[in-house]
């Protein structure tokens, strides 16, 4: 059996059929499922398939802030704490968390501050912890849509949820949802979030190159991509409780 070598990528990132390398169509976006409410001991959780991604996140506050000089008078704050298992991906990544992982707790924390109403919340701190069990290409815009998901799930006030997605640019097509292969392979790349209460973007970050005709694409691909995803975020949340409705029913009957 010959040695397979996951650091090297096939010149071609689209079939002769014109589909991309697992199938999809240039703004396609993977498969998905989302559930919430899976880790008991977490004020609200939330877990997450994204392809190849698996992802956990749990939310818990409004409790103390620990150590205490972190705390704001006047408002709460967000602590977030992205990690990924050291079996996450194809070489062993070392269990202490990298410079990479702070930079993306930071990023998240930033894109769902501007949802929550952290003001009513003065001295206290909301916390959420993030497992990638399993990573395969944007997971940085997964475990922002899969956070919101579980604060939501813990019933903090927000103004909306967040969703995020990242587009970009393979062989010279511009594509939606990029995988492993084509974030690393690929000439651009571009994760961006949006804030439903307003509709503006919570994140834009951009590695690559394209012209600005290509960008200003790559945002329409993104824009049609956070619908879509949204839904299924809403109906996580909706078949949650229509479970609780229904138990509460059969309850009452008895």
């Amino acid at each position: 059996m010959p040695l397979i070598i996951k650091d090297e990528y096939p010149e071609k990132l689209f079939r002769d059929d014109g589909k991309r390398l697992d199938g999809r169509d240039k703004d396609e976006l993977r498969p998905i499922k989302m559930e919430v409410g899976v880790l008991e001991n977490a004020d609200g959780s939330a877990y997450l398939e994204w392809g190849n991604n698996k992802i956990y996140a749990a939310v818990y506050g409004p409790r103390e802030v620990h150590p205490h000089h972190l705390a704001k008078p006047d408002r709460g704050i967000l602590r977030v704490f992205y990690r990924m298992a050291t079996f996450s991906v194809f070489e062993r990544k070392r269990p202490a968390p990298g410079r990479r992982e702070k930079e993306i707790s930071m990023v998240i924390s930033d894109c769902l501050k501007p949802v929550l109403f952290l003001e009513l919340y003065p001295g206290t701190a909301f916390e959420v912890y993030i497992n990638v069990l399993d990573a395969d290409g944007g997971t940085r815009c997964a475990c922002i849509t899969v956070a919101a998901l579980a604060l939501a799930d813990a019933g903090v006030p927000m103004r909306s949820l967040v969703t995020a997605v990242a587009v970009g640019k393979i062989d010279g097509e511009l594509i939606t949802d990029l995988s492993g292969i084509e974030d690393k392979a690929g000439e651009a790349d571009l994760p961006c979030a949006i804030t439903w209460f307003n509709e503006e973007l919570s994140l834009l970050q951009f590695d690559g190159e394209t012209d600005l005709e290509e960008f200003s694409k790559c945002l329409g691909l993104a824009k049609n991509a956070f619908s879509k995803i949204y839904e299924i975020q809403l109906d996580a949340l909706k078949k949650k409780y229509i479970e609780i409705q229904e138990e509460y029913s059969r309850g009452e009957k008895k």
